[in-house]
């Protein structure tokens, strides 16, 4: 009996064996940072194609859509558009918006502080709504092999109309894949020492330079006060912020305030409102205020238009003879390095190093 093959057919089966696939590689592992979006350009038409999408999510405006969609349609993307055009106009860098800018820089940061590590991770950028998109972010990370994904929602404060419609994305575009990735979101870090720390020793840096105010307003985005009622913890969340980085500055009570910007409709929002709180401020003596978003992770519209320009007009306008924006973190590198920390931490048990086949 013959228990090995003559050796032409040896040969042969060499040949063929050496024609197959080679052994997979270990499957790599990819972030994603994910910031709002931003118009691609700072013009009409851009900002209503940016709006459209933004406010038809039912997380962003939660009115029935039979009653909200005439309403943007017709008011909001008709006019709105044309009003904001001059202020995106006004903070545009060279780059792009403000927000693309600082949040590429961001990804790029977080890549170089990997790779100078030694590990195999790729990092993209996403946005929720506009280019480049969660989508194509996460398609990337798929043809580079990446079948484990960790989304970093870029809001330290949890609220579903920021983090929640970014894993309802995610999620979105992984139900249409055959081969979905094993993916892990960071909900918040809120009190993060990550977070906290660099944000505090921008914040004394600033005042060592430029003297200390009289008050630190921390000015945080608002929300409907009807979300918080109905459970959203994002109120909680931005007074926990607050209480942590006066804690880090060694701050009074009396030496900061929490105020909430950017309200929208006739709705009421979270107070107390940072314009008419600064006003009365002034009017009651407080001259010399400064101001930091501590919700921002990378400047925009809200923070250098809205609170660098209109607020500062109205407290000053009030009697105000000091009034300062600190920058939020943007691609300041000890918040690079302690974001890597952070997003390295969420990638334990995955694998991160190059892979020797």
């Amino acid at each position: 009996m013959r228990f090995w093959p003559e050796p032409e057919r040896a040969r042969a089966l060499v040949a063929r064996f050496k024609t197959w696939p080679k052994p997979f590689h270990t499957p790599r592992t990819g972030v994603i940072l994910v910031n709002l979006g931003t118009p691609e350009a700072p013009t009409a038409p851009a900002i209503r194609r940016y709006l459209r999408e933004f406010l038809s999510d039912p997380r962003v405006i939660e009115i029935p859509k039979l009653l909200w969609w005439p309403i943007l349609n017709g008011p909001i993307l008709m006019a709105r558009p044309r009003k904001l055009a001059p202020r995106y106009q006004s903070v545009w860098m060279e780059g792009g918006s403000p927000l693309m800018v600082y949040t590429q820089r961001q990804t790029e940061g977080v890549r170089a502080a990997f790779s100078a590590r030694g590990l195999d991770v790729e990092v993209e950028t996403g946005m929720r709504y506009g280019q480049p998109s969660i989508q194509s972010a996460m398609l990337r990370l798929r043809d580079k092999g990446c079948e484990h994904i960790l989304v970093v929602p870029l809001y330290p404060q949890y609220a579903s109309s920021t983090t929640a419609t970014v894993v309802d994305e995610v999620t979105r575009v992984a139900g249409h894949m055959r081969n979905q990735p094993a993916l892990r979101f960071i909900k918040r870090f809120h009190t993060d020492p990550a977070f906290i720390r660099p944000l505090g020793d921008k914040i004394a840096a600033f005042w060592q330079e430029n003297g200390r105010p009289q008050k630190l307003v921390m000015s945080f985005h608002g929300l409907p006060r009807q979300c918080v009622d109905m459970g959203d913890p994002y109120c909680r969340d931005c007074y926990e912020t607050a209480h942590a980085l006066a804690d880090y500055l060694g701050l009074s009570d009396d030496a900061y305030m929490v105020t909430f910007q950017s309200r929208f409709g006739p709705a009421k929002w979270l107070e107390p409102y940072t314009e008419p709180t600064l006003k009365r401020l002034a009017e009651e003596g407080v001259t010399d205020i400064d101001v930091v978003c501590p919700g921002f992770l990378a400047d925009c519209l809200e923070t250098l238009e809205e609170i660098r320009v209109e607020v500062c007009e109205t407290f000053m306008h009030a009697g105000g003879k000091r009034f300062r924006y600190i920058p939020a973190l943007n691609d300041d590198p000890a918040w690079i390095a302690s974001l890597a920390d952070m997003v390295q931490t969420q990638l334990q048990g995955w694998p991160t190093q190059i892979d020797p086949v």
